[in-house]
Order: C-alpha cells, then structure tokens, then sequence
C-alpha cells in the first residue's frame, strides 16, 4: 500500500467508512427482522417462508446472479473505454433477456404447482418470483454503483432494503394477520421502492451522452462470455443452497426447516455479510487495477491484495466462531423469541461455515478480477454437488444436526479447493516466464 498516495488514501479511507457504516446498519435490520418473525410465525410457519424463498434463490442464481457478475465486472473496463453508455445500453439488454427468462421459469413452475394439486401454493410462490425479478435488478444496478465506487448510495440502500423490510412487515402483519403471504408483500414492496431509488441514482451515476459516439467494443457479447459460467453453476450452487432445507424438511419436519432458517440467518447470514463487506470495498478496485486481466505487474498487485484479504477473513472467522460458543444463549435470548431458543449450541457452527465460504469467496473474487470464471465454475459446480449429497446423507442420518455438519463440510472444502486453484493460478505465469528465459 506503500504507492498509494495521501489523496487515495482519503479516498478510500472516506469508501471503507460508508461500507462499514451500511453493512452495520444492514445487520442490524436483518437481525432486527428475525426477532420480529419469530414472535410473530411458528417454526412451522418460518418454514414456509423459507422454503418459498428457495424459488427466488433459483431466478436469482441461475439467472441475474450470472448477469450481474458481468454487468459489475465490465465498469471499470467500459469506463476506461470512455463508453460508459454504450456499456449501459448492452446491460439494459441483458437484464431484458433475463427478466424474459424468469418470466419462462415461473410460468412452469406455476403451472407445475397448479398441475400437481399444490395450488394452495400458487400466492405464495407468485409474490416471491416478484421479489426475484426485483431482486436481481437491485443487485445489478447495485454492482453497477459498487463499480463506480459510489460507495454511500450502495450503503444507504442496503440500509434501506434492510429496514423496509421491518417496517413493512410489521405493518402486513397487522393489516394481513401473521401469515408468510403479508411477510412475502413486505419483502415485495421494500425491494420495489430500493429498485426504484437505484434507478434514480443510477442516471446520476452515468448520465445521458449528450454526443454519443459510434463503438464496436461488443459488450453485450462480451459481458455474457464473463457472465454464463455464473450461470451455469448457479444451478448447482442454487440445488446446494436450498438442498438443507428440502432435505429436512424430506427426512425430518417442517418445524426442523424453521429452526435451521433462524439459525442460518443468525449465524451464517451475519459473518458472511461482515467478511463480504471488505470484498464490496475492494471489489471495484480489484477489478480497476486488474483491466482486461493482460498486465502481469498488475495482476500481481491483486494478488497481494487478494491473499491478504482472505487471511483477515479468516480472522475474522474464528474469533467471532469463538464468541459465539461463549455467548449464544445469551445471543438467542436477544434475538429470537423464545420458541426458538433450545437449538442456540448450534449457532457457533453456522458462524464458522459462513465464514469459511466467505473467505473463499474473496479468492473467487481475485479469479474473478483475472477473468478465470471456468476456473471458479469447475469449483462451484463440483462443492454444489458435494454439499447436495453431504445434505441429504446428514438429514437422512442425523436430522438437524446431520445438515449443520454438511454446511461446515461443504463450506470447508470449497475453501480448500479454492486456495488450491487460486495458487495454480498465480503459477502458473511463473512457470510459463520460467520457461521462456
């Protein structure tokens, strides 16, 4: 960090407050909501909701998770091409393409719960393809602004995505009656209104051209290359992450799934976010040192920032692992209602699974930065599938505490492989510089 200047250093030091200060206040309103939906919904009932929001994981794994990726990837780039509209205009494009997607999926999967006698489902799956569409328009229009280093406005909708989402709940639940459908409008509305307010925020971002200039840099075809293996393995990262929950729910009981969404949003939800939180700050500027991923000087500066990233992640990881052992009675008594609380011993290893995919995560972004998305398919798909099968032996074998092991497993091997990838990577040009003196 020596050869950043004094002006930088401000600058980033001005980035990393907003980040902290919006991913706090994004917790907060995340952990304020279960306390609110546990008094409110029985195990039973949280269930429901948690497995209805496994169909929005799906539009938004395989379908705008992908888009997202590349539309996030592709600012630095187009902005050091000066076409940041003609970059805009392809990126309109590809989300039209991806809401003409979703509206394909969620018609088969209407029509398949009306087909097979679940029409009592219809409501509630309806409401959460919605909130999936609008979803994945604020996650790209977010990646967008998170590009562009707009670093307040990403945290104050984060802020407010979070805390919309209390407030209209609470004011569903007395108006509708505490039903997963009112909770489902209120998850609905919050993420319409941030939408909108990022689309405003957005034509301040990047203004109209006033004397639009003719280029040929592709970058609808280009951004789609960078975007499809995400994807592709969406579809199993999607089957792994919602594979628990079926599979309790399969060989366990409805009332497990409750239980393990609450632990899930209190242990691993909250050090994913927090260890995410220094990859939305470097994210942007990973992906500005690193341009098209051809200069090795600068690919070895991200390197650097990369592995450090990943070691403080994993700090991170075991210190909060331990608090949570000394103090999750005292945690559950805060957080969720009392319904809730005998399964708190289970909360430590949910904080270690996050933050052990978290830190992987961080060098999925370095291969990310150097354009190596086969590399970080292979992976995704290959863990996914692991941690399906490792889900349903633990349901099958164990209940409850069966899935808590296979989340620990599963989050512990995609680490591992990669750390083993990401080290393969950096390399393998030495290897090739070697063998070229």
């Amino acid at each position: 960090m020596a050869d950043i200047d004094p002006a930088s250093l401000k600058r980033l030091a001005k980035e990393g407050s907003w980040i902290v200060a919006g991913q706090i206040v994004t917790v907060a309103g995340m952990l304020a909501l279960v306390r609110i939906l546990t008094e409110y919904l029985t195990p039973t009932e949280y269930a429901q909701l948690a497995l209805c929001l496994t169909v929005a994981g799906l539009l938004n794994q395989v379908i705008f998770g992908g888009i997202a990726n590349g539309i996030g990837r592709y600012y630095a780039i187009a902005a050091e091409a000066d076409d940041l509209n003609g970059y805009l205009v392809s990126a309109r494009t590809l989300m039209v393409y991806g809401t003409l997607a979703a509206i394909v999926v969620g018609s088969l999967i209407l029509i398949s719960l009306q087909k097979f006698g679940y029409s009592q489902w219809l409501w509630l799956v309806a409401a959460t393809l919605i909130f999936a569409v609008f979803s994945g328009y604020n996650s790209a229009i977010g990646g967008i602004q998170n590009a562009a280093r707009q670093r307040a406005i990403v945290a104050l909708h984060g802020g407010l995505d979070a805390w919309l989402k209390v407030i209209l709940a609470v004011t569903a639940i007395a108006w509708l009656g505490t039903i997963s459908e009112a909770v489902l409008i209120a998850y609905v509305a919050s993420t319409l209104i941030v939408t909108l307010s990022q689309l405003i925020f957005l034509r301040r971002t990047i203004p109209p051209d006033a004397a639009p200039r003719a280029r040929r840099c592709g970058w609808l075809q280009r951004m789609w290359s960078y975007s499809w293996p995400f994807s592709t393995f969406g579809v199993f990262t999607w089957m792994q992450q919602v594979s628990d929950r079926w599979a309790l729910e399969s060989f366990a009981s409805t009332a497990d799934v409750g239980h393990y969404a609450v632990l899930f949003q209190l242990g691993y939800a909250p050090i994913a976010i927090v260890t995410g939180m220094a990859s939305a700050f470097l994210a942007p500027i990973l992906f500005q040192r690193s341009g098209d991923a051809t200069n090795a000087v600068r690919n070895a500066g991200v390197n650097r920032l990369s592995w450090r990233l990943t070691s403080l992640a994993l700090i991170l990881t075991g210190s909060a692992t331990l608090l949570t052992f000394a103090a999750h009675e005292w945690l559950f008594s805060l957080l969720v209602a009392r319904t809730y609380r005998s399964l708190s011993a289970l909360l430590p290893w949910f904080v270690l699974a996050g933050g052990l995919f978290a830190a992987g995560q961080t060098l999925s972004l370095k291969l990310s930065a150097e354009m190596k998305t086969p590399a970080i398919a292979k992976v995704k798909i290959v863990t996914a599938v692991l941690g399906v099968g490792l889900n349903l032996v633990g349901a099958a074998l164990a209940g409850l505490d069966g899935v808590v092991f296979a989340l620990v497993a599963f989050s512990a091997s995609y680490l591992l492989w990669m750390i083993f990838i990401a080290q393969r990577y950096q390399l393998m040009p030495l290897k090739h510089a070697a063998a070229t003196t």
